[in-house]
């Protein structure tokens, strides 16, 4: 009797390859087990409900602000009880940055992170070289080279509230310590002012770009030299793999703060709860996740691992151009977004009002009124 299971992924070399990968060569160490994956887009796997897919998927690749309404409503299962202590305290301790705790919530261990990311800087070497300008170090640095019309970032509303976390904190206040607003008015302020004095450098088609997008534009064509921050992807690092190579690092310095903190991403690897599989894509999960896939198999097509001794190794490193010991700092110290049942709402509305500011659109005020009245009713509609 074959044992079939179906997993959602998102569709990106990244995100797609590493799980086909290892499901091949799970089935082929477990003869009667099929594993067949499945992919939607980047926004889609931000923004479409779990419980629409728990029905469908044994396997689910999702976002950790999930963690929280996983925990409530019991659809995904608790990895704490599914895998013994030993290998749960194994992927604590080698944790890249916060995210094996970031599915987490409320001691309900939701997925496991087989993925780990955050926004890092990243540059073609070659048009530095060719411009004759070191890689940026401090923010003022940034802003030269964005004058020069050499700097592109992506500011689709998802990044640009990502962004706008990221000032926050680099402005001496982490978002969501109240429950009545996000972050103090003169600090919000003065987030959405220092990020539109970068986005106002560029041109309207930063508006409509992810991540994804802007590392394509700095491969497929020589008009841009640097990205200050972008949720990294180490394929673009790896030769051969696009049309130019991009190299990667930590943030740029902000003032008196150091180097930015930007907001924690990644994927984990979650199990429905009314899978009727659910012994067999534990078997899976936890082969996925262990340090020996993480650091092989799965570095290896094209993965970028939630294994901290992935991001160490040799091996991973030596075919991205040193991606992972170079961004490694950046992970570690990356800020985590909420995960209460109820963020996502603001999640999904909230950046609209940052990217209106950004174009002009919205006044500070009016952006931040509409993104406090949006935390209020995100924490109506859950627990925290």
């Amino acid at each position: 009797m074959t044992v079939r299971l179906r997993g959602i992924t998102w569709n990106h070399t990244r995100g797609y390859l590493p799980m086909v990968a290892t499901a091949q060569r799970f089935a082929e160490m477990n003869p009667g087990v099929s594993i067949e994956w499945e992919k939607r887009s980047l926004q889609e796997f931000a923004d479409a409900p779990i419980q629409d897919l728990v029905a469908r998927y044994d396997l689910l690749v999702i976002d950790h602000p999930w963690a929280g309404y996983a925990a409530a409503s019991g659809q995904l299962l608790d990895f704490t009880l599914a895998l013994p202590a030993e290998y749960m305290n194994d992927q604590a301790a080698n944790t890249v940055g916060a995210s094996h705790l970031s599915y987490n919530f409320d001691g309900k261990q939701t997925a496991l992170a087989i993925d780990a990311a955050t926004p890092v800087a990243s540059w073609r070497p070659d048009l530095l070289e060719r411009l004759d300008a070191p890689v940026p170090q401090v923010w003022e640095d940034v802003l030269a080279m964005a004058r020069r019309g050499q700097v592109i970032v992506p500011a689709i509303p998802i990044d640009s509230l990502m962004n706008f976390y990221m000032f926050c904190v680099a402005l001496g206040e982490e978002p969501f310590i109240g429950r009545e607003q996000v972050v103090s008015g003169q600090t919000g302020t003065n987030a959405l002012e220092v990020l539109r004095g970068l986005t106002a450098l560029g041109t309207e088609d930063i508006f409509r770009m992810n991540p994804i997008q802007v590392y394509e534009a700095m491969t497929k064509t020589d008009e841009y030299a640097y990205c200050p921050f972008a949720y990294g992807y180490s394929n673009y690092a790896r030769p051969g793999y696009a049309r130019k190579l991009l190299l990667f690092g930590d943030l740029a310095s902000y003032g008196q703060s150091g180097r930015l903190r930007s907001t924690l991403g990644g994927t984990g690897l979650a199990i429905a709860a009314s899978s009727p599989n659910r012994d067999m894509a534990v078997r899976y999960a936890a082969y996925v996740a262990s340090p020996e896939t993480q650091r092989g198999l799965f570095a290896a097509s094209g993965g970028q691992p939630g294994h901290r001794e992935a991001w160490l190794h040799g091996n991973a490193n030596a075919a991205s151009s040193d991606y992972f010991v170079h961004t490694l700092p950046a992970l570690d110290r990356a800020y985590v977004r909420p995960r209460y049942d109820g963020y996502l709402h603001f999640q999904d509305h909230a950046g609209d009002s940052v990217q209106a500011y950004l174009k002009g659109e919205m006044t500070a005020d009016s952006a931040l009124e509409h993104m406090n009245a949006l935390y209020r009713e995100s924490l109506a509609k859950g627990r925290v």
